[in-house]
């Protein structure tokens, strides 16, 4: 799974696929056309409500991949920049087993080295480390 590069629709038909859905029963659900779905598969971005429909009928958060994305790619917030709010506040720093998997599928293919995945997602060396040593006792 490419975290960097989401588009919705394809990962939407993919679930479809796997969960063998009839489409009758995702028109009904969504109160759309065929062509309207097939339409939904296409697109790279849909709309938060019309994923949230999605994410009901097949029972997967689609949500995630984005959140993914953002633990992956986007930079942490500056402290003094944060400011008070009244949204709930996310911590950055918790890793999914997903993007765990990800990033040692990055360094057991070869893609990047550790460094890369240090300097590129802005994990700290101990951790991927201990990642590292984990998943290979699990291996054995």
């Amino acid at each position: 799974m490419n975290f960097k590069d989401i588009h919705i629709g394809q990962m939407i038909e993919q679930k479809i696929i796997e969960s063998k859905i009839d489409s009758q029963r995702v028109c009904n659900f969504l109160k759309c056309t065929e062509e309207e779905i097939k339409q939904m598969y296409r697109e790279k971005v849909l709309d938060t409500e019309t994923l949230l429909k999605w994410s009901k009928l097949l029972e997967y958060d689609f949500f995630r991949l984005y959140s993914q994305h953002l633990i992956l790619y986007a930079p942490p917030a500056a402290k003094h920049k944060a400011g008070k709010t009244n949204l709930p506040m996310f911590r950055k720093n918790i890793y999914t087993k997903e993007i765990i998997h990800f990033i040692l599928e990055q360094i057991n293919t070869g893609e990047m080295a550790k460094i890369d995945v240090v300097r590129e997602y802005g994990i700290p060396k101990t951790t991927l480390y201990k990642w590292l040593i984990k998943h290979r006792e699990q291996a054995e």
